[in-house]
């Protein structure tokens, strides 16, 4: 299987707590607890390793003072004792302490005695470091593969998925009316319609595919410059397995007809709520007839073509925290023209 940066995890999600009463008030009073900052699809880290801050060093991180981050653990000591806050329900919902804070946290998991929420905040700034303390700075996720640590990594990933779907659920699909974040963020539930709401995932396929020459087949979409180029993807539709997708993207975009397909890993890619399932596949056609709304151009690349046309700056490879990079080196460093069955047994 591949190694892929976005897929570490370190962490017990801990999904039989999300329904504790009070579970958020509770850990946000508890001097352990640690809180990761997500805004717009970023978090908050020191260098590529996000941040894992304490309760009130989060709070100073965006603004608060000393003062309102004393009564924000204030806050949620009295709510796990039973005290003062309009309190939370039986699901777990967030209480008082997401309402004296003015912020929204999600309860991401625990690992060795330690629990961890996200606090998710409306706005990042578009300054890397603007408003944050020395050393710290919001980062995407791509630019989480040089973090070296699966925990924090992990950790990213979960909240800024939970907290793109939030973003997007604030209002019932049947009735229109407002959601509220229940479970410690991990249901969205309606009021009016007495329904819950579960975060959602897309799955999309993304396919090395090799014809019996061993060549590699990339293709360029219309919005990329010259030069950037990828391995095919697309989403699966309804009704459709995974493998069937690979057959017909790869039909619909290039004209190619591929035979054996195999399975190589998968990866959360949270921008905004995609799962990344891995194929390699054998090409049983190499005539390239690309749909020109999908893609620019495509080509067929020998390992050599590859490698000369990354070197002198021609070409262009997805970021390392993609599975498409992961991908490509993974057929790179293997010896041509193996079996897709084959190329698996030497990866694994």
């Amino acid at each position: 299987m591949l190694e892929l940066p976005l897929a570490q995890v370190a962490h017990d999600r801990a999904a039989h707590r999300r329904s504790e009463t009070g579970l958020v008030e509770g850990l946000l009073a508890q001097d352990t607890t640690k809180v990761l900052l997500v805004g717009a699809g970023r978090v908050v880290a020191a260098g590529h390793r996000p941040a894992l801050l304490s309760v009130r060093e989060a709070a100073d991180a965006v603004g608060a003072d000393g003062a309102r981050a004393e009564a924000v653990v204030a806050a949620g000591r009295a709510e796990a004792d039973g005290g003062a806050g309009r309190g939370a329900d039986a699901s777990g919902a967030a209480g008082g302490v997401a309402e004296a804070d003015g912020a929204e946290y999600l309860f991401l998991g625990e690992a060795d005695g330690v629990s961890y929420v996200a606090r998710v905040l409306p706005e990042a700034s578009d300054d890397d470091g603007a408003g944050l303390p020395g050393g710290l700075g919001w980062i995407a996720l791509r630019d989480l593969a040089d973090s070296g640590d699966p925990l924090t990594t992990g950790l990213a990933v979960e909240a800024v998925a939970l907290a793109n779907w939030h973003a997007v659920t604030t209002h019932c699909p049947r009735c229109g009316k407002p959601t509220e974040p229940a479970q410690a963020g991990w249901v969205r539930r309606c009021p009016g319609e007495d329904i819950e709401h579960y975060p959602r995932t897309d799955p999309a396929v993304i396919m090395s595919i090799v014809d019996d020459a061993g060549r590699l087949l990339l293709g360029r979409a219309p919005t990329w410059p010259a030069g950037r180029m990828s391995v095919l993807a697309g989403f699966v539709e309804p009704g459709e397995s995974a493998e069937q997708a690979v057959v017909r993207e790869a039909a619909e975009e290039t004209g190619v007809v591929v035979g054996q397909v195999e399975y190589r890993g998968s990866q959360s890619w949270p921008m905004p709520c995609s799962l990344m399932l891995g194929f390699h596949a054998r090409a049983e056609t190499t005539r390239l007839t690309p749909d020109t709304e999908e893609l620019a151009e495509a080509r067929w690349f020998t390992r050599e073509e590859l490698r000369a046309a990354c070197a002198d700056g021609t070409l262009s490879l997805p970021g390392h925290a993609s599975i498409a990079r992961a991908l490509i080196e993974s057929w790179l460093s293997s010896s041509a023209p193996p079996t897709p069955g084959d190329e698996m047994a030497q990866a694994t």
